[in-house]
């Protein structure tokens, strides 16, 4: 299950997978067309949850700096 967010006209997936004991996240921009790109942003946390929102949180952060 992927979380869809759709920021400063650009769509982005935020995909999660266990990872040891915890979870990993990490954040993908769909791009036209249907193709897709990692942009370098990924999380851990304990939880799916805490992961996935700490990859938006740095995402959101990320677009801000532009």
């Amino acid at each position: 299950m992927a979380k869809q967010l759709e920021l400063q006209g650009r769509q982005y997936w935020i995909l999660s997978e266990p990872e040891g004991a915890g979870w990993k996240a990490w954040v993908v921009e769909v791009k036209p067309g249907g193709s897709q790109e990692t942009i370098g942003i990924d999380a851990t946390a304990e939880t799916r949850g805490q992961a996935d929102d700490a990859a938006e949180r740095k995402l959101r952060r990320l677009l801000q700096s532009y």
